[in-house]
């Protein structure tokens, strides 16, 4: 059952479409829409892929730096690889706090950028660290620049496009991330390999130079290439009257497209809406769900078993995010064409948990802990869904959209701060079994809400 928005009505109930059939855009868009949202893709999604796969080798590349001699040349023992993560998440939760208020305020063909470059520039002085206590101010510093960037590229989708065209594109701008795993253990793989003491510098810290130069040139053309918002248009690219007629065509749709400033009335109306409550805890229970993909542990794994290089370690980590660009593609498609948020969310978990359960047992055998692992990446395949979700729901605000965007991003990332050092300390490595618990219950619950909500935007509209 594929889903549609009608523009009949501003309130944009999501109606079924007869047939099943991929689609890129609405059967009721003329020529001219389609000419215009196939420029804005044109603008919009290479930049947001390769961007956030930048971000994502940035974010990620600690994990491959760790089992190629950084936790030798810093002499790193315990649980500091997790306190480097949870460091990393303070810097984040921190760094969004200024754009609850701001985020709707300021130019994003402007912001973007600026903060791309700058982690860029954060990440190369990565190389040159000689401690512990270094390497950590680098990562809080990464995790500040890093942190608006995800709830301002949602806010920019949730800006130029409806209900029914944001999960498959918002789908191409995290398959970046995925690629960015990817990349930062193919990087640290050849660094190791052929960089490694050249010029008196480790391979790890080789890859720390060679992101830096990925990222910055990105972060330049995002000057160029973004679009803005319909409210505050980076009008390099964009006519006046390809704004206009993209601004009718959301209005049509029940978005409001003017610009909007977060006030003191807009904080109390969320704080009486119980949907704003929902979509937060549905946050909650995302981020928590999804921690078995960022700590390491297949790569931690890897190397425990002793039978592969260093640079073998890095190239077979590449495995489980690989596996997850197709976990992506599919569950954002499946949302915007044919089961909706709900569903998709409750897939892609449902998958997740498979995996879980065999990590939590664990003594199985190994070929059953390379599918559980392989299943990682399926937690995070439905972000980009939950993310459209609450852009939809709240596409009448910009002001609305953009607080509660920010707010549940920072709320979540801060419980990641005390749960991943609770339950996915170093010294366990790398059988987490209060981890992949702990990930587990969260999963079970983020798929009940899901669908109470689902019955519960049935049942008001």
């Amino acid at each position: 059952m594929a889903y549609r928005a009608s523009t009949s009505t501003s309130q944009l109930i999501m109606k079924p479409q007869k047939g099943r059939r991929i689609r890129w855009f609405a059967d009721e868009d003329s020529p001219e829409d389609r000419r215009i949202l196939t420029k804005l893709d044109l603008l919009i999604l290479p930049f947001a892929m390769v961007s956030c796969w930048t971000k994502f080798i940035d974010q990620a590349n600690i994990n491959n730096a760790y089992v190629s001699g950084l936790k030798e040349d810093l002499g790193l023992y315990g649980n500091q690889l997790i306190q480097l993560h949870t460091i990393y998440s303070v810097g984040a939760v921190v760094g969004q706090l200024p754009f609850m208020f701001l985020l709707s305020s300021v130019p994003l063909h402007w912001l973007i950028p600026t903060l791309d470059i700058s982690w860029g520039l954060v990440t190369l002085l990565q190389y040159r660290s000689n401690s512990f206590a270094e390497l950590a101010a680098y990562r809080f510093l990464i995790g500040w620049f890093e942190a608006a960037f995800a709830p301002a590229m949602h806010f920019l989708f949730g800006s130029w496009y409806r209900s029914d065209e944001i999960a498959r594109r918002g789908g191409i701008f995290y398959l970046g991330g995925t690629l960015g795993t990817i990349v930062a253990g193919l990087i640290q793989a050849g660094a190791s390999a052929r960089l490694d003491g050249v010029h008196g510098l480790a391979g790890w810290r080789w890859m720390y130079i060679i992101c830096a130069v990925i990222t910055i040139p990105v972060g330049i053309a995002g000057y160029i290439l973004l679009p803005g918002t319909p409210s505050m248009p980076n009008n390099l690219l964009l006519s006046e009257h390809e704004l206009h007629v993209r601004k009718v065509r959301l209005e049509g749709a029940g978005h409001t497209v003017s610009s909007e400033k977060v006030t003191l009335q807009t904080l109390k109306q969320l704080a009486g809406n119980p949907l704003f409550w929902m979509l937060l805890m549905l946050e909650i229970f995302y981020w928590n769900a999804s921690l078995n993909a960022f700590m390491g542990g297949f790569l931690l794994w890897l190397k425990s078993l002793g039978r592969y290089s260093i640079p073998r370690v890095n190239a077979l980590g590449t495995i489980v995010p690989t596996v997850g660009i197709f976990y992506t593609i599919f569950i954002c498609l499946a949302s915007d064409l044919f089961i909706g948020p709900a569903w998709a969310i409750t897939v892609s978990h449902l998958w997740n948990i498979i995996g879980l359960i065999i990590l939590i047992i664990w003594d199985v055998p190994e070929s059953a802990l390379w599918f559980a692992f392989i299943t990682t990446y399926s937690s995070v395949a439905m972000s980009t869904v939950l993310y459209g979700w609450v852009n939809h729901q709240l596409r009448s605000s910009p002001a609305k959209r953009s607080f509660t965007l920010v707010l549940i991003t920072a709320i979540s990332q801060s419980t990641f701060l005390w749960t991943q050092l609770l339950t996915f300390p170093t010294v366990e490595a790398p059988r987490f079994t209060k981890g992949y618990s702990f990930v587990l219950a969260n999963a079970i619950c983020l798929i009940i809400l899901s669908q109470i909500v689902n019955m519960w935007l049935k049942r008001r509209s």
